[in-house]
């Protein structure tokens, strides 16, 4: 670097999230194999589940922001290959399943009998991971994951039986959502935007990938719903 450049702060910051996701996720395996060893009762203490749940948003948030970077950067490579929705969905679950049971929530999956799509794994399990995360938040006691075919798209759907989305979340356009952002509601957006930004990265022919908000569902709840062509 010449003396008078100045560094890329752009960079600096991405190479530290990089460097906090990777710490963050030795720090979650430290504590999900903690709360194996743990008595049945403490198990179910509410501080355990807010530990988990907490860790897992930051992790969130840090993959969502490298993502995003490297998308504006143009860094961003899709790595596409064939998947069973049950495998993935199962695993999607199995991590899930400490913090929710300590959570009183209940969280079923149904998934198409053989059901396979191609997709990028690591993209579309961090998209899932940011769904299952916000609906672990504000359902009451119900979530269920479901995978089927619909008009020759993969349908995800992540259903939830909380207070639904707020009207003005649904009438963004997703890909729009940071353009008028409210602290003071004590949720960016950023996963919606993480989700519609890498979702439309998959295509077949003119067909892209998108994400959608709603309410209602089988629970009456909040539904997000994954597009995949």
């Amino acid at each position: 670097m010449k003396d008078n450049q100045q560094p890329d702060f752009s960079l600096i910051i991405a190479s530290a999230v990089h460097d906090m996701k990777n710490s963050l996720g030795m720090l979650l395996h430290s504590v999900d194999s903690m709360c194996d060893e743990l008595p049945e009762e403490w198990k179910q203490k509410p501080n355990v589940a807010t530990v988990q749940y907490e860790a897992e948003r930051v992790n969130s948030y840090l993959v969502q922001l490298l993502g995003l970077y490297r998308l504006q950067n143009k860094l961003l490579t899709l790595h596409i290959d064939e998947y069973y929705l049950d495998d993935l969905l199962d695993e999607q679950a199995a991590h899930y399943t400490q913090m929710l049971h300590g959570k009183n929530v209940s969280l079923n999956i149904s998934v198409d009998k053989n059901l396979s799509w191609f997709f990028d794994r690591e993209i579309i399990l961090g998209v899932l991971n940011n769904a299952l995360n916000n609906a672990s938040r504000y359902t009451k006691s119900e979530i269920e994951i479901n995978a089927k075919i619909e008009n020759d798209f993969l349908l995800i759907e992540i259903h939830d039986d909380g207070k639904g989305y707020p009207e003005d979340l649904l009438a963004a356009p997703p890909g729009e959502i940071l353009n008028d952002i409210n602290f003071n509601t004590g949720s960016t957006s950023l996963g919606i935007y993480f989700a519609a930004m890498v979702t439309k990265l998959h295509t077949q022919g003119e067909h892209h990938g998108h994400i959608k908000l709603s309410n209602g569902g089988r629970f009456g709840g909040g539904v997000f719903s994954i597009y995949l062509p």
